[in-house]
């Protein structure tokens, strides 16, 4: 076992992102030692620092939110969007509310459905609203190089941020000199949803290694419990996105941290003969008769927000694993549209729980695969206001509420450490770790023609064809690489 408080695990996390950022390429591995209860503080452990304590009345560090604290922006409007909606909307706005109070800014978040295509339609139109969350540090470059984006560098205390964050972040906000982003949340991907009581009631364990995930999947099947797996990819302007992280998930596990930084980067083509291979791992569970609930047709029809409705069916689940992030649970049924979280009819950490998804090849360990979002400006810089709103995001504070509801864990390395008491950040600290190596989501570090464009598409093509033709579509996303 490896030992990390979370304190640790957010510096392990830099080493390993920040090879992302700078162009390196490695792995790092937490040293021996056995695991803290998580939520437990240990000597190292972080506390809010002095200087990040906003809506407190102190200096927070940063320039117009002091202003903003004190009253100076009363009065004034900022429009924020995301692309988080029901569940995950109150708890943003909740993070969002300890800002209106003490500012007497009217701060208006909307989230947006179809967002990627809803944000690029309004930018096109010249209706950017002031700030906007990016998942894809691709398309926050291909913004700034069109000069849609606000360079923040001349007036944000990115000395402040630099010191604050995960240092691999911050690199990755950066172009052609500037600075275009903050980063506000951080995901990780390699967790597996299952119905706790069906689960233990049939006696099955959790799988620890890749055969045993498999032969539990043919074990239900044999046990006539329906299918092993719920897959859907459907996501309005952004369908194929689920695809392309299972198959880096694969990457990672196969052939290694090292590998997947040069497939992202294009230091090794995008159809190497080890994302090929991956391709084949990943179909011999998407494409196994039985496999998964209703199929590749189903796979590429069904939204990411119904994929587990057939593991609440109330005859019993009639699909058992669903491969997705912390936030996931929020669209489950009898969860959608209830505000109270206490009312859920599905909640997490009762008829739902997770595990790792298990490692392959023993020689590379037990990776994570990661993803984050950052906040943008796409209004004029000189809005002191939306400045205060930005850098309020780059506090603790700022995310305070939804990290002490679960399912949210900062960049920022000063959040305290009593924060991440609840489920399901509980269970998430320790496969962070655990972990041997980090991968941030390929598809989000590729330009974004090819990671949010032909990457996405590819998979749909590949899933509608039932796993053929896997050779001439991974051509054609090699054939479609920008040139540079």
């Amino acid at each position: 076992m490896r030992n990390r408080t979370w304190l640790l695990v957010v510096v392990c996390l830099a080493v390993i992102v920040a090879a992302c950022g700078d162009g390196g390429a490695g792995t790092t591995t937490a040293a021996p030692g056995t695991t803290a209860a998580p939520g437990t503080t240990a000597g190292s452990a972080t506390t809010a620092a002095a200087g990040t304590t906003a809506a407190t009345g102190e200096p927070t560090g940063y320039a117009e939110l002091d202003q903003a604290m004190a009253g100076d922006f009363a009065g004034t409007t900022v429009e924020i969007v995301a692309q988080w909606v029901e569940g995950e909307a109150e708890n943003f706005n909740a993070s969002l509310d300890p800002f209106r109070e003490a500012t007497g800014i009217d701060v208006q978040y909307e989230g947006l459905t179809d967002y990627e295509l809803t944000l690029q339609t309004r930018v096109d139109g010249n209706d950017a609203p002031d700030l906007a969350q990016i998942a894809q540090p691709g398309k926050m470059i291909s913004y700034a190089s069109e000069g849609q984006l606000v360079d923040i560098s001349p007036w944000f205390n990115t000395d402040k941020l630099v010191e604050e964050q995960v240092g691999g972040f911050f690199e990755l906000t950066q172009f052609d000199g500037g600075v275009y982003g903050v980063y506000y949340k951080t995901d990780v991907k390699s967790i597996v949803w299952y119905p706790v009581e069906p689960f233990e009631a049939a006696g099955y364990t959790i799988p620890t290694t890749w055969d045993e995930m498999t032969a539990l999947s043919d074990q239900i099947i044999a046990d006539g419990n329906g299918n092993p797996w719920c897959i859907g990819i459907e996501s309005e302007a952004a369908d194929g996105w689920v695809a392309t992280d299972w198959i880096e998930d694969i990457v990672l596990r196969t052939a290694g941290v090292d590998f997947y930084n040069q497939w992202w980067k294009h230091e090794v083509p995008f159809n190497s003969p080890e994302v090929l291979a991956a391709a084949e791992e990943m179909a011999s569970i998407w494409f196994a008769p039985d496999y998964v609930y209703g199929g590749n047709v189903a796979i590429n029809a069904t939204n990411i927000r119904d994929v587990a409705n057939p593991m609440f069916d109330p005859a019993g689940p009639q699909c058992w694993f669903q491969k997705q992030a912390a936030w996931i649970p929020e669209f489950w049924p009898g969860n959608r549209d209830v505000s109270d979280r206490s009312q859920w009819a599905n909640p997490p950490g009762e008829a739902s729980s997770f595990f790792y998804l298990p490692g392959i090849d023993p020689a590379v360990g037990n990776p994570v695969l990661g993803a984050g979002d950052m906040f943008v400006m796409f209004t004029d810089g000189d809005r002191p206001e939306v400045r205060a709103l930005l850098e309020y995001l780059a506090t603790p504070q700022g995310a305070q509420a939804w990290i002490e509801l679960g399912g949210f864990i900062s960049p920022n390395t000063t959040v305290p450490v009593e924060w991440y008491t609840s489920y399901p950040n509980t269970e998430l600290v320790p496969i962070l770790n655990n972990a041997d190596s980090f991968g941030f989501d390929a598809s989000d570090l590729m330009p974004a023609e090819v990671g949010a464009g032909s990457f996405w598409t590819g998979m749909v093509d590949w899933v509608a064809a039932n796993g053929e033709g896997t050779e001439e579509i991974f051509q054609s996303i090699e054939d479609g690489w920008p040139a540079g």
